[in-house]
């Protein structure tokens, strides 16, 4: 089955990266960004989730100030590919993460939602996108970060290759 190209005005197919961070702009709060690379600008998004298949979670190291930081990117196929990209030792990074290590099946649409803490604090919940019900997760700061990322990651890798999401192929 070949799907319907849309012919027109498009965005390149790379990936939109959301970064998590509490902010505000012009009195709105907002919990994730985009970052405008051309004019380095920081560009707020103001709706708090977002709704499409789990499709990968990897660590990546960028540099910051001459210092490695390791980033969770979690990487999720919608009408766009997203990457929501966060510091691994966040709130948000650990609480998706307590929440996915939950999920048996990542063949269905998850909508991942930041959720406002104290101060600077962001956390993550995720709810199955077809009955809106949250995935409850119970906290744990000294779980096994990267057995549970392997974990994650493995089926992941099961639900690829037993349900195919899309006829489209993921480009980075």
């Amino acid at each position: 089955m070949i799907a319907e190209i849309k012919l027109g005005l498009c965005n390149p197919p790379e990936p939109i990266y959301l970064y998590v961070k509490k902010g505000e702009l012009s009195g709105e709060l907002y919990l994730w960004y985009n970052y405008g690379i051309n004019n380095k600008i920081t560009i707020p998004v103001q709706q708090k989730g977002l709704t499409g298949y789990l499709s990968d979670i990897k660590l990546t190291t960028k540099k910051f100030i001459e210092k490695d930081n390791i980033k969770l990117d979690i990487v999720v196929r919608a009408d766009e590919i997203y990457i929501v990209r966060t510091g691994i030792e966040t709130n948000f990074a650990k609480s998706f993460l307590l929440a996915a290590s939950l999920i048996e099946d990542f063949s269905k649409p998850l909508i991942i939602a930041a959720i406002a803490g104290e101060e600077n604090v962001v956390f993550c919940n995720l709810y199955d996108a077809a009955t809106k019900t949250r995935i409850p997760s119970e906290w744990n700061r000294d779980a096994d970060w990267l057995a549970i990322i392997d974990s994650i990651q493995t089926r992941l890798q099961t639900s690829k290759n037993s349900h195919i999401v899309s006829s489209e192929p993921i480009l980075f």
